[in-house]
């Protein structure tokens, strides 16, 4: 796994030395060695890669990576680039998206242009065996997000935390910072999207916060490829 060089280091680098940590490396390393996993190892902390600490306005909070072939690519809800069929959860993003603030329905998924705008795209867990959904859970990635989170909730100015579905939300109380605005809703996954995901307009009201306090809102629309 390529190390985080940039400013979360200061924040999250003492998680590395720890126990839990180094317990879940040696796992990664046999995976990694014997089974398909997703993303690739060099992607895995490209959530980070691509939003430093000190950009961050949005969290976006996911479960696990996606299970299929060229679709995990180190960000939550995103797909590589040359993945043309949107997984469900993303079509249904995308389907918000328009109706909450117009945006065309791109013919990707590469959301790298939200990260490089400030949205920390974050799973709770950060890789999957092959077509073996939540495979990696209680590896040990939870106490590495939960301080991710926890760093977030330390930032001293306005940020908002998106926490779509049950697993999301239960992280609320690792965020207590009067500064931030929580938005929560049921994960567009479709076996609850329309259980309060659709109308919930996260990306406008996302906005709405960010411009009332003075910060630069988030230009959602993706661009075709």
């Amino acid at each position: 796994m390529p190390k985080i060089t940039n400013d979360w280091l200061n924040v999250i680098g003492e998680e590395f030395t720890k126990d839990y940590y180094q317990n879940l490396r040696r796992f990664l390393y046999r995976e990694y060695q014997t089974q398909t996993i997703y993303p690739k190892a060099d992607d895995i902390f490209n959530a980070f890669h691509f939003t430093p600490y000190s950009k961050v306005k949005v969290l976006i909070l996911g479960q696990d990576p996606y299970h299929n072939e060229n679709q995990a690519m180190g960000l939550s809800f995103a797909v590589s680039p040359q993945q043309k069929q949107l997984p469900p959860s993303l079509v249904n993003i995308y389907k918000e998206l328009h109706d909450d603030l117009g945006c065309r329905i791109p013919n990707n998924g590469w959301l790298k242009k939200w990260a490089d705008q400030g949205v920390l795209m974050l799973n709770a867990v950060l890789t999957v065996r092959a077509h073996l959904a939540f495979s990696h859970q209680k590896k040990g990635w939870e106490n590495f997000t939960d301080a991710v989170i926890k760093a977030v909730n330390e930032i001293d100015r306005p940020v908002v935390h998106i926490l779509w579905g049950k697993p999301a939300q239960a992280k609320q109380a690792l965020i207590n910072n009067p500064r931030h605005l929580i938005l929560c809703a049921a994960h567009p996954s479709p076996l609850s999207a329309a259980r309060g995901f659709f109308g919930s307009r996260p990306f406008s009201k996302t906005n709405q916060f960010l411009q009332a306090n003075g910060v630069e809102p988030i230009d959602w629309q993706i661009e075709d490829i």
